[in-house]
């Protein structure tokens, strides 16, 4: 089964699940038993699962040919992988935060002190190009908690909508890295394995591309159809239709995209139009 291309996927999580549930909208369904340590689908793709900051190191030594995790893990792991497609899902920032009361308002206040973090590559990163030394603490987990046991002055940890760091008396201070789920791939794979990484993305991209779409489908006076169509700003051209013993009526049918709808359906009705119907578009290819 050496022709299988490998995919490295988190083994837990939400971006477990964003994850599968994107390959199974791309054809690639896995069985609910078989998410443990592989799974093989289709006859064609081997999914291996595992944690998500080990999957740079997977897909950089080969063990993996491709992978999906969040962007913060690749950058982290610094190594030599391809980014292929983002993904849409699993946003967030790398900020550094510091106590509330602590008196600090910018990174440069943090020089001789200790920041603690599960990224500790970026976070030397982040501070050595600003020229502010500071003394790295890294840490598994549990970043926000570390001013208050007195393990260090400032954090740098991932954030979504910032509540954790608030609840735990943080503030932010700037943003490191924006980062989400990714597709990467090994730059070393054999050419033979392109045409399934090349199937792979596209697959992907149509589902995304798919996602902020809908499909648009009216009837309306034939008399009308130019104004119509000019309130449309869809993905191609409409198709237009003549109704079967309506001669002056036409139907029209137009990829929009989801969040303009709500503001058509009443111009679509000002100009007569009847029989409305918004369907989902599963996937979308060029």
């Amino acid at each position: 089964m050496t022709d299988l291309l490998k995919i490295a996927v988190p083994s837990k999580g939400r971006l477990s699940d964003r994850t599968l549930e994107l390959l199974s909208k791309a054809g690639l369904h896995v069985p609910r038993h078989a998410r443990r340590l592989l799974a093989d689908v289709n006859g064609r793709w081997r999914l291996l699962f595992v944690r998500t900051g080990d999957i740079p190191e997977y897909v950089a030594t080969g063990t993996a040919d491709a992978g999906i995790t969040g962007l913060d893990q690749v950058a982290e792991s610094d190594l030599p992988v391809q980014t292929l497609l983002p993904l849409g899902f699993g946003r967030c920032r790398l900020v550094v935060a510091v106590p509330r009361l602590s008196g600090i308002s910018e990174p440069a206040q943090l020089a001789g002190k200790r920041v603690a973090t599960i990224f500790p590559r970026l976070t030397a990163r982040f501070f050595a190009q600003r020229g502010i030394s500071v003394e790295i603490v890294p840490l598994s987990g549990a970043t926000e908690v570390a001013p208050q046991v007195g393990v260090a002055e400032a954090i740098t940890d991932l954030v979504e909508t910032g509540s954790t760091l608030r609840q735990n008396g943080l503030v932010e201070l700037e943003t490191l890295l924006r980062s989400e789920a990714v597709l990467i791939a090994n730059p070393q794979s054999s050419d033979a394995r392109k045409p399934l990484f090349y199937e792979l993305q596209a697959a992907l991209k149509s589902v995304l591309d798919a996602q902020t779409k809908r499909y648009l489908m009216v009837n309306l006076p034939q008399a009308r159809l130019e104004e119509v169509k000019a309130l449309l700003p869809g993905a191609t051209a409409p198709t237009v239709m003549h109704l079967l013993g309506r001669e002056d009526w036409v139907a029209l049918h137009a990829v929009v995209p989801e969040d303009q709808i709500n503001g058509l359906i009443p111009a679509l009705k000002r100009y007569g139009a009847e029989g409305l119907l918004v369907l989902p578009i599963e996937r979308m290819v060029p």
